[in-house]
Parts: structure tokens; sequence; C-alpha cells
């Protein structure tokens, strides 16, 4: 029977081997494989891989100083003058392709909100605050932290808000609108992956009625 265990357990250990020399590009052997799986996990990415495939700039706010996802560069027609070339009110009234007329803006009242309360009617390549001052489209959460402040002081201390990585130094941060739609912020309401069986059954009998 001993000896019976010692075969089954060479064919196992010669099994482990073999699929451990995976194709070109991963591990050439198990020491190899044990060594690279037992490296520190710093989340999703490390600090030099976030920082090689993700174009980050550094923020400083209070005495938080971290990185955040650099924006205009994600923006498909930046620079918006290109076609901004005039102030909205003129633009409306041409005949030009319709490139965000059609955008609704659930946000907040239309008395208290509308395009130029976030976007700079004269400079269209800038936000602009609620004191008439021009904001760097990179830095738009300091128009977003003028009404949500409670939010902004958790999400600069790091309490709010997604990780572009893990933990690990240096910490890199999602912006607001990185994870909201400025024009309509609100999530939609999402039923759990796990949920009451006695809810899921009366949402069922709703649905069927």
């Amino acid at each position: 029977m001993k000896n019976k265990n010692l075969a089954y357990f060479v064919v196992i250990l010669l099994i482990m081997v073999m699929y451990s020399c995976k194709e070109e590009g991963g591990y050439h052997s198990l020491s190899e494989k044990i060594e690279e799986e037992e490296k520190p996990y710093h989340g999703t990415l490390t600090s030099d891989e976030l920082l090689a495939d993700t174009e980050l700039i550094t923020v400083t706010e209070g005495e938080h100083t971290f990185l955040i996802p650099e924006r205009k560069g994600q923006i498909k027609s930046f620079a918006c003058i290109e076609c901004h070339s005039k102030p909205l009110a003129q633009m409306k009234d041409l005949e030009l392709p319709k490139a965000h007329w059609d955008i609704k803006l659930h946000h907040a009242n239309s008395e208290i909100m509308n395009c130029t309360t976030c976007h700079n009617g004269s400079d269209m390549n800038t936000l602009r605050s609620l004191t008439d001052q021009s904001i760097d489209l990179n830095l738009s959460y300091k128009v977003c932290a003028q009404c949500h402040s409670s939010q902004f002081e958790d999400w600069k201390g790091g309490a709010h808000g997604k990780k572009v990585a893990g933990w690990a130094p240096p910490r890199a941060s999602m912006t607001c609108v990185n994870c909201h739609n400025p024009h309509n912020p609100s999530f939609e309401k999402r039923w759990p992956v796990q949920f009451n069986t006695q809810k899921a059954k009366e949402r069922k009998e709703g649905l069927d009625h």
C-alpha cells in the first residue's frame, strides 16, 4: 500500500512539473511559479505597472497628495474649441451636426443648474466655478466639491471612491467623473447578487401581473 501511495505521489508531482512549464512567456519551472506567486499582492496592478499603463497626474488637496487619471487625453474631441468657436447661445442657432444638444441634465433643478453652471461658456476648453473662475478639465473634481463638500472630504482622504489600483503607494484614485456621469450622477437601483428569496418571489409575482 505504501509503494502504491508513493507511485501516486510521483505521478502527481510529474504532472505538476509538466503543467508548470507553460507556453512561451510563462513559467519555466515549478520553482519559478512558486517564487512568482509568493510575491506580495498589491491590488490589480503593482505601482510600476500602474504608472506604465495609465496616464496619471499628481494633485495636492490640503495635506493629501495623490494621483488621479489624466482626463483631457481621454476626451476624443478635445480641444473643445475646435468646434465651440462661438458662445453656446449662438451655436444652437447654427445648422451644425448635433453633438451635445440631446443631453438631458438630471443633476439639479433647471432653476439651479444648466450647462454653463459647470462649463465655461466663454472658453469651452475649461470648466467654471460658481465664482466664475476657470477650472482645468483634469481637475473637474473641484467643480463637484463646491456642492458635494462632505463627499469631497472623504474622497481626498481616500475613504470615498475607487482606487485605480491597490492601497500600496503611490495612492491613485478615480475622480468623480470616472464613476459618475456628471449629467446624471445617481446610480440606477440594482438587485444584489444574492437577495432575499421572498423579495424575489414578490418581484416575480409583480412582473407576472
